[in-house]
């Protein structure tokens, strides 16, 4: 039941699912990363203040980059990628993610 509610949010792959004791997770490993990483930087952003600006928003930006890298030239063939580089690159990616959609929401907001 839990599985089939992710479905439209990740792909779940088994060979790119992180699996715990013959359980695979609910989500791919590169999503588990950039779920984590917008929670945490969600949590980060609650607890103490955060300004948002033009600098943010290039910093959120290069830490999508390797993400997209690793997703495109996977896609394209030029490598096989594995699960602890996907959760890697997604981690930061969520946190970049995030960032970005604050900026979004105070652009919105105070416009």
């Amino acid at each position: 039941m839990v599985c089939m509610r992710f479905r439209y949010i990740c792909h779940r792959k088994p060979e790119r699912t992180f699996s715990f004791r013959g359980h695979y997770f609910p989500v791919c490993s590169r999503c588990t990363g950039i779920y984590l990483g917008a929670f945490t930087y969600f949590l980060y952003a609650f607890l103490i203040p955060v300004k948002y600006n033009a600098s943010a928003v290039l910093m959120a930006s290069l830490l999508v980059l390797p993400t997209f890298i690793d997703g495109f030239t996977q896609l394209m063939g030029y490598r096989e990628s594995n699960n602890v580089l996907r959760f890697s690159t997604g981690l930061p990616a969520g946190i970049g993610l995030a960032v970005l959609t604050k900026v979004l929401k105070h652009l919105i907001l105070h416009l």
